[in-house]
């Protein structure tokens, strides 16, 4: 998961490290990553399924950015040096309290969410003294924090997740079928829980699987028609309207990025 690239390029690449959840976390954390880039710019917010909580070790109160469906540019963007950490709808409703679909779109303060916790966890996450640390720190935070409902909105969490994964149903009515439900009730429930449409995650989830197929050094442009697309002019139409950057583009972006130091 990519929550954003810098709108131009920059003389010296964005530093990123990336962790995966530990498995107990993984129905509500996707990963976090921590991030420094050494010049102020603006960013592209590129599209993404999950809610984002991002705090930055500079200075900034910590933000949750909700999903969204097209790229969104943000104008000197004060995250400068910090972590993120991607919510599924289980897990920023587990620790918010909240649906993802309240902040789907949006950004708005963590403080608004989870009070004084949103400050405690930057500031201890800012003196910790190395990534490793960082990152265990996080997760034992999100561990203690996380509060998970009574589950009643289990088959569209089965039905979002089924979204994510590369051999997903072509079709919403293919993905209720599976499901043993109807189309409306699928296309209701992510509505009232994530606050997009079933087929704007599945275009979502296509999108951010490219994205991350081109994140590895090794990558070429082509490797991501094997991602779900048609054809080459289809996937060219989806990264243009949904990063309104060419292919070609984009994959620059994403393969500028250097690897932070453990």
């Amino acid at each position: 998961m990519i929550h954003s690239v810098p709108a131009l390029r920059q003389a010296e690449p964005y530093e990123m490290i990336v962790r995966r959840s530990p498995p107990h976390l993984r129905p509500y954390a996707l990963g976090a990553a921590g991030f420094r880039t050494r010049t102020a710019a603006d960013a592209r917010m590129l599209p993404l399924n999950a809610a984002t909580l991002i705090v930055d070790f500079t200075g900034m109160s910590p933000i949750v950015t909700g999903p969204r469906a097209t790229a969104t540019f943000a104008v000197h963007t004060p995250w400068r040096h910090g972590m993120a950490v991607g919510l599924t709808p289980a897990g920023m409703s587990g620790l918010t309290g909240a649906p993802v679909r309240e902040v789907a779109g949006a950004t708005v303060p963590l403080a608004d969410l989870l009070g004084a916790r949103a400050e405690e966890l930057a500031g201890r996450l800012g003196e910790s003294a190395s990534w490793d640390e960082r990152f265990a720190l996080l997760w034992e935070r999100l561990t203690a924090w996380l509060c998970p409902g009574p589950g009643r909105d289990h088959l569209i969490m089965r039905a979002w997740w089924r979204l994510q994964a590369p051999d997903c149903p072509r079709t919403i009515a293919g993905l209720a079928a599976e499901l043993g439900v109807s189309r409306r009730y699928v296309e209701l429930g992510f509505r009232r829980v994530v606050g997009l449409s079933p087929k704007t995650v599945a275009r979502i989830a296509r999108f951010q699987r490219t994205v991350d197929s081109w994140r590895r050094p090794s990558a070429t442009l082509d490797a991501a028609l094997s991602c779900g697309f048609a054809d080459q002019p289809h996937l060219t139409r989806e990264v243009r309207a949904m990063s309104r950057l060419t292919p070609a583009q984009l994959f620059a972006f994403v393969q500028d990025t250097g690897r932070l130091a453990e």
